[in-house]
């Protein structure tokens, strides 16, 4: 008998070993779930029993009565087996019922195989019924995450180190099944056959990030809060503001024939500082382009910035929008200083071409001979933001005030533009259908006045992330070197975004709610790395997270801003058709009734004649507008002219969260439970969402006076929120 189950035991050990050789040929490269085959020992009891462990497979093949079979559990032949080493393999292995722990499965018939695994079958009425228990203990390896970069541009370098330091895998080429992350160069768009995963591109991003869009929304911003938006300069639209800013500049000269105000134009696309320009005089305008009228953005022009060294220079800070719903900002703690190659001059009419002194954009100054390449953070014409703040520091400036000014300026900026991003979102991916989320890092332009107040240039979409500069190493021969400086912000950038953004990774990922309603308000910035700021995996060899979330870290300074927003939520209700941005006249009408806002004094009638003056007008505003109807800005106008109707005696901002309370009394809070329909098209909206996931997370509660107030011209002005100072430490 003892030499019989020490036969059993060898042809044991080389099924083993076969089957081992069978795993690595089988195993997909991209599911990484190690199985160790077990190895046999015999048991006195007359059962075959493989040795326990931590990461075998602990099977008991039981002898039964019944016809025996040389084939394996699965049916296939145990070639190379003599008969008699396999004659107490009974036939019921195949036919027994095999029962996986931890999955509750039992499948009848025949063996199946589901996802890699057995799944039980019952065995013949015929034979004796057993159960043979399967307990899987696999310490399952993380797969890497994927990272599809078939799309991505300047990014591509620093993105690579980045994988290639997390130990992701990289699809260079794409790949055809789903990836977990997709890095796209310019837009959205520039895949649309993607249904799940992470992109890191929100739609209409690039489209609010143009420099006309971006001064509409901060000037609706600048209208409810003055004092809050003081940070972005006077800008006028062109060509259609063009008289109003020519006659503003001349009521200026009039007045004081001393006052030679400076402007700067933008042109609406441009980047890289391509066709910027400055004037003194609205006639050097140049509005014309061929036979096409030439939008741009006139700017009044910061004449007395910061300087060091004697030379103009901005900040290049980079921010992470991690989520758009709830609000997620993060900012790095590192960013980039950019410096002119001239001296700086108070324009004059003498100087106004010359941009090396005026104009801090990396790719214009790189023309010049003047400009440095340096190893060091400290030097050169491209530092890094810590070097110059705590070189401002060692003169004795209050770095921290510094740094909370410009932390409020990123946040106050993308709450302006978060209502329309949020238009543009539920037309591409609405809520109820299945489709990716999405991330993004913009790039801030800074500016700091002499007086330490920073002031926003612009922010763009797609950041240049390149690592290499381009350099001369023999006449006309040019070749991209490594930039130290680039890389050292931009890698660590890029990487610890991929790291926030790990779909595998549950505590990194998960979003820390405020304490108490809110932060304290004289929060500080740790300099040190937290826990929060490690992946499991890689939590010896990863630095902490150079981003530091601001919000909703900092809610309880903010959120009385976020006024438009609720706004568009209305207008988003009422769109009625997926993918449709603009609001007709019928479904402009039907917000009026439900929302109860027409009376003797402002019939049907004045809606429609109010809907058409607007609409016209927007249309002249936006003359590359394929759509008709009503856009967000436009009925952001049209709600703030509803607002000056009922609510008279008010200021406008207390005139909107007027309105405001009264419309969502009326409709409501959006119900899980019904159907929501259209209340203009009729259509069926997905169930659980389209609408109250667009609302705040906490919206303003309702009171019996709002009707009150609505129907009483003398209204008590709303409380409103005091500003709160946010402050901040200034960490490398």
């Amino acid at each position: 008998m003892g030499d019989h189950y020490g036969d059993v035991k060898v042809q044991l050990g080389q099924m083993k070993s076969l089957g081992e050789d069978a795993e690595k040929e089988e195993v997909d490269p991209e599911e990484e779930m190690p199985v160790s085959s077990p190895s046999a020992s015999p048991d006195p009891t007359g059962c075959i029993t493989t040795a326990p462990g931590a990461d075998a497979l602990s099977t008991n093949i039981c002898k039964q009565k019944g016809k025996r079979s040389t084939k394996n559990p699965c049916g296939r032949p145990l070639q190379g087996f003599p008969a008699h080493a396999v004659k107490n393999f009974n036939s019921a292995i195949c036919d027994q019922t095999l029962h996986i722990k931890g999955t509750g499965k039992i499948l009848q018939g025949k063996s199946a195989e589901s996802n890699g695994n057995y799944v039980g079958v019952h065995e013949s009425s015929n034979t004796q019924e057993t159960r043979c228990e399967d307990e899987f203990k696999l310490p399952r390896k993380r797969r890497p995450v994927t990272v599809d970069t078939s799309k991505a541009k300047t990014s591509l370098e620093a993105l690579k180190l980045s994988i290639k330091e997390l130990q992701w895998k990289e699809f260079h080429t794409g790949r055809r099944a789903a990836c977990d992350i997709y890095w796209h160069g310019v837009s959205f768009h520039d895949n649309e056959n993607i249904v799940s995963g992470q992109v890191n591109k929100f739609p209409g991003m690039v489209e609010m990030l143009r420099k006309i869009n971006l001064s509409r929304a901060v000037r609706t911003m600048q209208e409810l809060f003055p004092e809050e938006y003081d940070f972005y300069p006077r800008s006028w639209i062109l060509p259609e503001e063009y008289q109003q800013f020519s006659t503003e500049i001349r009521m200026v000269k009039e007045s004081d024939a001393t006052e030679s105000p400076t402007f700067i134009v933008k042109p609406d696309g441009g980047s890289q500082g391509d066709g910027i320009y400055l004037i003194q005089d609205p006639g050097d305008l140049k509005l014309v382009v061929g036979a096409q009228a030439k939008q741009a953005v006139v700017q009044q022009y910061i004449h007395k910035p910061l300087l060091i060294d004697k030379l103009k220079f901005d900040i290049r800070l980079y921010v992470l929008i991690k989520s758009m719903q709830p609000l997620e900002i993060y900012i790095a703690k590192e960013g980039l200083t950019r410096f002119c190659t001239e001296p700086y001059q108070e324009p004059s009419q003498k100087n106004l071409s010359r941009v090396f002194m005026h104009l801090t954009n990396y790719s214009l100054n790189v023309q010049s001979g003047n400009y440095v390449h340096s190893d060091s953070q400290n030097t050169g014409s491209k530092r890094t933001l810590s070097s110059v703040l705590y070189r401002l520091a060692a003169k004795g400036v209050d770095i921290k005030r510094v740094w909370s000014d410009i932390i409020a300026l990123v946040i106050k900026s993308i709450i302006a533009v978060l209502p329309d991003l949020k238009v543009h979102y539920q037309a591409d991916i609405p809520p109820a259908k299945p489709g990716p989320t999405c991330f993004q890092i913009l790039g801030f332009d800074i500016l700091l006045m002499k007086n330490l107040k920073p002031v926003l240039l612009e922010v763009n979409s797609n950041p240049s992330m390149r690592i290499e500069h381009e350099q001369e190493v023999a006449p006309g021969v040019f070749e991209y070197v490594p930039s130290p400086v680039d890389e050292q912000v931009k890698v660590g950038v890029i990487r610890d975004t991929l790291r926030l953004m790990d779909p595998l990774n549950k505590k990194l990922t998960a979003t820390p709610q405020p304490k108490g309603g809110g932060s304290d308000p004289v929060e500080v910035i740790p300099a040190d790395g937290d826990s929060q700021g490690r992946s499991p995996d890689n939590a010896d060899n990863l630095p902490p997270l150079c981003l530091k979330q601001v919000y909703p870290k900092y809610t309880k300074q903010f959120n009385h801003l976020r006024l438009v927003e609720r706004i568009a939520a209305l207008f988003i209700r009422f769109l009625g058709v997926k993918g449709n941005m603009r609001l007709g006249p019928t479904a402009f009408r039907t917000f009026i009734r439900t929302c109860k806002l027409s009376n003797s004094n402002f019939t049907m009638a004045s809606v429609d004649i109010l809907y058409i003056d607007i609409t016209r007008r927007w249309s002249f505003a936006l003359p590359d507008s394929r759509e008709a109807g009503m856009g967000l800005q436009a009925f952001v106008e049209a709600f703030f002219n509803l607002a000056g109707r009922r609510f008279k005696s008010l200021a406008l901002r207390e005139q909107v969260v007027s309105l405001l309370d009264l419309c969502e009394s009326h409709l409501g809070p959006p119900s899980g439970a019904e159907d929501r329909r259209s209340l203009s098209c009729s259509r069926v909206l997905p169930r659980g969402g389209r609408t109250r996931a667009l609302y705040l997370p906490h919206p303003r509660p309702i009171s019996p006076a709002v009707h009150r107030r609505a129907t009483s011209q003398d209204c008590r002005p709303h409380q409103r929120p005091k500003p709160r100072t946010l402050r901040a430490n200034v960490e490398n």
